[in-house]
């Protein structure tokens, strides 16, 4: 049992900080692996092309973003789905296809 007695005098000490050592990186590498990956902050939207909303088309072309969410507005008031979309080519005002005859012809009112 020879060896450096400094080292022999903190032997006990040994195990129990190795197994705290062990889970708290497997704590570590579960906390990642079953993570949501979601971030608490929200991402700074990216605008896309006007053609890249999926099953929303544009029924207008708002100059400003006050103007937009007018519009948006009445299309709501009179129960249709709509939203302001972000894209490259500025805001534009979406609804669903389906839509797309009774809000151009909302929108035309007024």
């Amino acid at each position: 049992m020879g060896g450096v007695p400094a080292l022999e005098s903190y032997s006990y000490l040994w195990g129990p900080a190795m197994a705290l050592l062990v889970v708290g990186v497997l704590a570590l590498i579960l906390r990642w692996a079953y993570g949501r990956g979601g971030s608490l902050v929200a991402r700074p939207v990216r605008p896309g092309e006007p053609g890249d909303y999926g099953m929303l088309v544009a029924v207008a072309v708002p100059h400003t973003f006050v103007e937009a969410e007018m519009m948006r507005r009445t299309l709501v008031d009179a129960g249709l789905r709509a939203t302001v979309a972000t894209t490259t080519d500025g805001p534009r005002l979406m609804v669903f296809a389906a839509d797309e005859k009774r809000a151009r012809t909302l929108l035309a009112r007024h």
